[in-house]
């Protein structure tokens, strides 16, 4: 197995190579929208009985005729997610066909569906990593969000077969208001209890259709930072995140593109019916490509979304906390339905962030939340609340605050957007 350092840097080296020259080596794949929970939060699921995304979905044959497509193209890095990626029958058989192809292969999986039979096949097609969402440690939280019986023991047992087979395995869990007060206790039973690395993330989209119903359950600004600042290691991953990414978002000549991201430019997506697109939240511009093919999706059709300039400045356009904000045109599309259309949440998130970490933010014009902007006193408030560790998420526990004035590996998302991650 090729050790982490020297995979890092060899991941490193690669993307910088194909940046320039424009190589789709990352793919993120959508197999199903199916799935056997009903996360109030989730914003891709659709029943295991839906009878028309059943038929809509790619069938196993266009999978092996996709991958065969993307080896040719360079594709290295692929990811399997879903809705719950094994909702299909025959996705052992595409993804063992995937592995067969040389792809470096992440899953991105519930776990409920895991049976001895599936974690046996992944020992002997071994994945690069296998990514398990837990929803909360206790039954009765787990069972609220996911709103169906039983699935909390099926994650477990889960978890348990990949564990005991020794399968590269993370645990990971989007926080939200069901589940916040429980999120150190995911924590412990991963990282204490079963030895593995667990992850969480407090922020979240509306749904692909652009329903709003997920951000009912979404974390306040506070809420979030606050949860950031009650794990050491998060607060020093902030801070060298920070140092590293806080500047001009843009590459020179690219300042008035409306995409800044690896989508389109080394990564993309491709839903379950075939349509591929920039990323994986965006669905605006797709390309389908049962009717055309993965060279004309890639080198025409997205290489002109990729080159789209915008129509206006905003406030985000020469705002060098995008990185840390999340900031993006797909976000933008989901939740203002205009990819150039500024996320208030995420503004608000990232400016209390930067305030209570005491971090620089360079000037980027009108503002609220900047200083002299209408809000600026609301994140002031926040911050000063949660400095002095009044904290309404887990009052047990204490605030870790970095130095004021210092700057702070990418804590990253939990939804795994290839786009974010490649730049």
């Amino acid at each position: 197995m090729m050790e982490a350092g020297t995979y890092t840097e060899f991941s490193a080296r690669l993307h910088r190579t194909v940046l320039e020259q424009r190589i789709p080596v990352n793919v993120t794949v959508e197999i199903s929208r199916r799935c056997p929970l009903a996360c109030s939060h989730c914003y891709n699921n659709l029943p295991m009985a839906d009878v028309a995304a059943r038929r809509g979905e790619l069938t196993t044959e266009e999978h092996y005729r996709l991958l065969d497509q993307l080896a040719e193209a360079g594709c290295l890095w692929l990811l399997y997610t879903g809705g719950e990626i094994l909702a299909r029958r025959d996705f052992l058989d595409i993804y063992t066909y995937a592995k067969k192809k040389g792809f470096i292969i992440t899953l991105f999986t519930n776990g409920t569906l895991v049976t001895p039979k599936v974690a046996d096949h992944l020992v002997e097609y071994r994945p690069f990593a296998i990514e398990v969402t837990l929803y909360g440690r206790t039954r009765e939280t787990y069972e609220r969000l996911t709103r169906v019986p039983g699935s909390f023991d099926r994650c477990l047992e889960g978890i348990r077969l990949l564990k005991e087979r020794g399968l590269p395995l993370t645990l990971k869990t989007v926080a939200v208001t069901v589940n916040k007060h429980e999120i150190w206790g995911m924590k412990e039973f991963a990282e204490e209890e079963l030895g593995l690395p667990f992850r969480f993330d407090g922020m979240m989209t509306p749904r692909i259709d652009c329903s709003q119903s997920p951000l009912e359950v979404r974390l306040t600004p506070a809420e979030i930072v606050e949860l950031d600042l009650m794990d050491p290691a998060r607060v020093k991953e902030w801070g060298d995140f920070s140092c590293e990414s806080i500047g001009p978002q843009q590459r020179t000549g690219k300042e008035d593109d409306v995409y800044h991201c690896g989508g389109g430019v080394n990564s993309f997506s491709v839903d379950p019916s075939g349509k591929m697109s920039i990323c994986v939240l965006s669905h605006r511009d797709t390309y389908d490509l049962r009717t055309g093919t993965f060279e004309e999706g890639w080198k025409h059709f997205l290489g002109g979304v990729r080159e789209r300039k915008i129509t206006r400045v905003t406030k985000c356009t020469a705002c060098q906390l995008k990185s840390v904000c999340g900031m993006c045109p797909a976000n933008a599309e989901l939740e203002n339905g205009d990819p150039e259309s500024p996320v208030d949440f995420l503004c608000h998130t990232a400016h209390l962030r930067a305030l209570t970490m005491g971090w620089k933010v360079p000037p980027h014009g009108e503002c609220e939340y900047c200083e002299g902007g209408e809000r600026r006193e609301v994140v002031v408030r926040s911050a000063e609340l949660i400095r002095k560790g009044t904290s309404a998420s887990a009052p047990n526990l204490p605030v870790m605050l970095p130095a004021l004035g210092g700057a702070a590996s990418h804590v990253g998302c939990s939804g795994g957007c290839g786009s974010c991650a490649s730049r």
